[in-house]
C-alpha cells in the first residue's frame, strides 16, 4: 500500500540511509535539517499564514521510504510557497509526481497561491518532472557566480546602511521596478517579504540587509542583502535602481568589507537574477572581472487555481489570489 504523510522521528533512520546513497556529502546536514524537522510538530498545527519552517513528507510503500519533499513559506509571504527538496529513489520519478502534487494540493487548499522551485539546469529529467509532469511553468534562471581573485578598478565602498523594517515597502517596490514585465505577476514580492521575521533566530540562515540612499535625499537606489547558512560561503544579492549608475564595483567592494569584518576565511558568490531589467549589463561586468559562473538553476513557477462554484449568469469562475474572472 502506498501513502504520503508527515515526516516524523521514526524516519530519520531510514532517512539516513536513503540519504547517504542518494545525496552524498550535502548528506550530513540533510539529515540534521530533517531532524529539527521532525521534532517540530507544534509547527505542523499552525495555520498557513503562520507558518515559517520547513515541513516534509515522504512516500512510504509498505514500510519503505521511497521520496522525501520538503516545502518551505517565503518568508514574510506564506503564500509563496518554495519546493526546497525532492529526494526519490532512482528512476522513480512517479513518485516525485505524487509528491509534487501532494503538497500543491495541500497548500493550495490551505490558501497558498504559487509554487517555486529552482532546480539545477543541469537535472534536465528533474526540471521535465516539473514541467510535463506537474504542470509548472519555466519562468527564468538565477545564475551563481564565484568571486575569486577579485580585482575592482577601484576601493572606493558603497555608503550603504543597515536595511530597517521602516524601509520594506521601498525596497520591495525598488525590486518590482526592476523585474522585466512579464515576469512580474509570478515573481513580485510584498512589503512584508523585507521585513525582519521575529522568528529570525529560528531560520536555517543568517542574512544581513542594507540599503543605499540617493545622496541628499532619502530615496532607495540600491538594496543588498548577504546570506550564508554555514557561516562559511556567503551569497551576495542586489537590486538596483536603472536610474542611477552605482558602481558595481562600490557595491561588491562593500559587500566583502561587511563579511570579512565578521570572517576572516569566506567564500563569496554573486547571485545574478537573468529576469531583472539589468541582467546583461551585470552579466557583462561579470565577464569583464573574470569571475566565473558555477551555478544556474531555472525558476520554474504554478500558480495555484482555485475553482469556485458557479454563479448565475457565468460559464465559469477562478480565484487567482484576490481576483476574480468571471466568462459570461
Amino acid at each position: 500500500m502506498m501513502r504520503i504523510r508527515r515526516l516524523n522521528c521514526f524516519d530519520i533512520p531510514k532517512i539516513s540511509k536513503m540519504v547517504d546513497y542518494t545525496v552524498g556529502d550535502d548528506g550530513i546536514r540533510f539529515k540534521k535539517d530533517l531532524t529539527h524537522e521532525a521534532f517540530s510538530l507544534i509547527h505542523t498545527l499552525l495555520p498557513l499564514k503562520y507558518k515559517f519552517r520547513p515541513e516534509s513528507y515522504v512516500f512510504l510503500e509498505k514500510n519503505d521510504i521511497n521520496g522525501i519533499i520538503t516545502i518551505s513559506p517565503t518568508m514574510g509571504n506564506p503564500y509563496k510557497m518554495n519546493i526546497t527538496r525532492l529526494v526519490f529513489t532512482n528512476n522513480s520519478y512517479d513518485v516525485g509526481k505524487q509528491l509534487v502534487d501532494f503538497v500543491v494540493a495541500r497548500y493550495g487548499a490551505k490558501g497558498a497561491n504559487s509554487f517555486i522551485v529552482s532546480a539545477d539546469s543541469s537535472h534536465d529529467e528533474l526540471i521535465q518532472l516539473f514541467l510535463q509532469g506537474c504542470g509548472f511553468r519555466q519562468c527564468s534562471y538565477v545564475n551563481l557566480w564565484k568571486i575569486e581573485n577579485f580585482a575592482p578598478e577601484t576601493d572606493s565602498k558603497a555608503n550603504f546602511r543597515i536595511c530597517q523594517n521602516s524601509d520594506a515597502r521601498a525596497v520591495a517596490k525598488l525590486f518590482n521596478s526592476e523585474l522585466k514585465v512579464h515576469f512580474r505577476p509570478s515573481l513580485e514580492k510584498v512589503k512584508q517579504e523585507y521585513i525582519e521575521p521575529f522568528f529570525n533566530g529560528m531560520t536555517s540562515f543568517y542574512k544581513n540587509r542594507y540599503v543605499l540612499e540617493e545622496s541628499g535625499k532619502k530615496r532607495i537606489i540600491a538594496y543588498l542583502s548577504i546570506t550564508t547558512a554555514d557561516n562559511r560561503n556567503f551569497i551576495i544579492d542586489m537590486s538596483l535602481n536603472e536610474g542611477y549608475q552605482v558602481p558595481y564595483d562600490e557595491i561588491i567592494n562593500f559587500a566583502l568589507f561587511e563579511i570579512s569584518r565578521r570572517k576572516t576565511d569566506f567564500t563569496a558568490f554573486i547571485k545574478h537574477r537573468q529576469y531583472t531589467k539589468n541582467a546583461d549589463i551585470f552579466e557583462e561586468y561579470l565577464h569583464k572581472r573574470n569571475l566565473n559562473c558555477i551555478q544556474t538553476k531555472s525558476v520554474l513557477v504554478k500558480d495555484f487555481y482555485k475553482p469556485v462554484k458557479e454563479t448565475e449568469n457565468a460559464l465559469q469562475v477562478f480565484l487567482f489570489g484576490d481576483t476574480k474572472i468571471t466568462a459570461n
